[in-house]
């Protein structure tokens, strides 16, 4: 699979790197202003290279409440953090502007990041109102932008979010591998850091073929072995995070304990 080649071991950890809100966002800091994100983001990049995580995902994840739309500040904004971090950062890296697919790919062209991860396909209802999708612009918008070698990872079952009409998660894989050419599908829990069912992962897989998938929520350092016996790899955030509190920032301890246990995974493979 291409996340070997990417990631240069099997079952790889993603690492979501979650920005603190940007400016526009109702919870940026104006008086730390730019320069209090980037600290943040800098302090967690290393906690989690050090700790040992396989890749980093850049995301807008305090930007409550998601925007449909999002404004171009936010783009900027990301653009500029990553950009004083692109020198430091050690392993294979996305981005993820929430619930704004276009963007994200913009942004990865525009930063060199390597994979990008969003709600590409399908129609959901959300606190935020109706998402309507468009993954035949998204496509390509990467074609259109020569960016053709960056991963594009879908998300089978967005969380918080619920399809229109309820759909056969098993024929909404089959129908996006034929259709839509996802490089990677991400299997998530009902919201950020609540645990994917195990059943769920295994129907997506069981359909999957040569497209890996990514156990997208709830990976914890009690569950990581279980869902990598059925995933090609996983999204970790809040379990990296003091007391595996969302809102909280990356602790390097909880990093490192729950790396070693991959990586002793890994050797039984």
């Amino acid at each position: 699979m291409w996340t070997e080649e990417l990631f240069h071991v099997k079952k790889p950890v993603i690492a979501l790197l979650h920005l603190r809100a940007l400016p526009g966002d109702p919870l940026y800091d104006c008086a730390e202003g730019m320069q209090g994100v980037i600290n943040i983001a800098r302090r967690e990049l290393h906690a989690l290279q050090d700790g040992g995580v396989d890749g980093i995902l850049f995301a807008n994840e305090f930007s409550l409440p998601y925007q449909p739309q999002v404004d171009y500040v936010t783009v900027a904004a990301m653009g500029r953090i990553i950009g004083e971090l692109r020198g430091e950062i050690k392993v294979p890296y996305g981005v993820n502007i929430a619930s704004n697919p276009l963007a994200a790919i913009d942004l990865a062209v525009a930063t060199d990041a390597l994979f990008v991860r969003a709600a590409f396909t399908g129609a959901y209802l959300s606190e935020g109102g109706i998402i309507n999708t468009d993954v035949a612009k998204a496509v390509r918008r990467r074609m259109q932008l020569n960016g053709t070698h960056i991963k594009m990872l879908y998300k089978v079952n967005p969380e918080s979010d619920v399809y229109l009409a309820e759909r056969n998660l098993q024929k909404i894989t089959k129908s996006i591998i034929f259709h839509c050419f996802p490089d990677g599908l991400c299997v998530s829990g009902s919201s950020a850091g609540t645990e994917t069912d195990d059943g769920i992962l295994k129907d997506v897989k069981a359909v999957a073929g040569e497209v890996p998938v990514f156990c997208n929520t709830g990976c914890t350092a009690q569950n990581i072995k279980q869902k990598m016996d059925t995933v090609d790899g996983v999204c970790v955030g809040t379990a990296f995070k003091k007391d595996g509190k969302f809102q909280n920032q990356v602790d390097p301890k909880r990093v490192v304990d729950f790396m070693d246990i991959v990586r002793a995974y890994r050797e039984t493979l």
